[in-house]
């Protein structure tokens, strides 16, 4: 591990701070000590952590360890809109879904909006599939103790949900949870009701996924998509035309903010089709090369 590396992973450690109200609480939710957590604070690096710590951080913080390019948030129409209804669930304390295309921004905004606001944290489903998995996921990101029996992690983090200010949390990738997954949120949400604001994010397989349990009369779902507003926010326009000039439109401005000075913007939106992904693979490319 490289002092570079490490010096990048104590920034993004400086940047998250800001989301939680006690030094104590931000090292629990990082994994470490409160001793280890202040002589990181004070920028000492040496045999304070060993690398799988150091890796640990920066994987719970999104840290490339190796070097990466340069990248600005675009404001996409996906962005704007992700962004408006985050703060707005976060503010009223209630829930919402969305359910769109894939390789469309809704991560990396809801990965940046975490960032920068407080007591907000985002989870990827598909890492945590299980009950047991994505509840002691949510407690550890809130720096809640996530370890001993099930039952005192999830009362816990009840606990501490309903007695902190405005808590959100974002659910990426949820259509990839498993049934019992899916019936512990809608506990969570009875627990923590009017106290809590939830973020549900996934493709248009998440809104199938919930549509065809409900028709089947599966056990749940209906009570879960009602608390959760009981409809499906959507971005990209619905006739395909309208969606490729949508996509378009998209790759032109976030290629126009990271690009090379220099560089044909059209003939990356050409290239990539309006693939945010493959717009960053093109970006980089470029950087590399110059």
């Amino acid at each position: 591990m490289t002092q570079d590396t490490k010096q990048r992973i104590l920034a993004a450690v400086a940047a998250n701070r800001t989301n939680y109200p006690s030094d104590a609480k931000h090292a629990a939710s990082l994994g470490i000590s409160t001793s280890v957590y202040s002589a990181l604070k004070n920028g000492q690096t040496d045999k304070t952590l060993s690398d799988a710590n150091w890796i640990s951080i920066a994987r719970r913080l999104g840290v490339e360890l190796r070097a990466s390019i340069e990248w600005k948030a675009a404001r996409t129409p996906v962005y704007q809109f992700v962004m408006a209804q985050l703060e707005f669930y976060q503010q009223s304390g209630t829930s919402g879904i969305l359910c769109d295309m894939p390789n469309i921004g809704k991560t990396f905004t809801a990965r940046l909006y975490v960032q920068t606001h407080a007591n907000s944290v985002y989870i990827d489903c598909s890492q945590v599939k299980t009950k047991l998995k994505l509840v002691r996921k949510i407690a550890a990101e809130f720096g809640v103790n996530a370890r001993g029996r099930y039952a005192d992690v999830y009362d816990d983090l009840v606990y501490y949900l309903r007695s902190i200010e405005q808590p959100l949390i974002i659910l990426d990738e949820a259509g990839d949870l498993q049934y019992e997954a899916f019936l512990e949120l809608k506990a969570l949400w009875n627990a923590t009701e009017r106290a809590c604001a939830w973020y549900m994010m996934g493709a248009d397989g998440l809104k199938e996924k919930i549509n065809r349990s409900i028709e089947c009369k599966k056990v749940g779902y209906t009570e879960m998509l009602s608390r959760y507003g009981d409809r499906y926010s959507k971005v990209t326009p619905d006739d395909g035309r309208e969606r490729d000039a949508f996509l378009a439109e998209q790759a032109r401005i976030v290629a126009k903010v990271n690009a090379p000075t220099g560089t044909d913007i059209a003939a990356i939106v050409r290239r990539t089709g309006g693939g945010l992904r493959r717009v960053y693979t093109e970006i980089e490319k470029l950087k590399r090369a110059n």
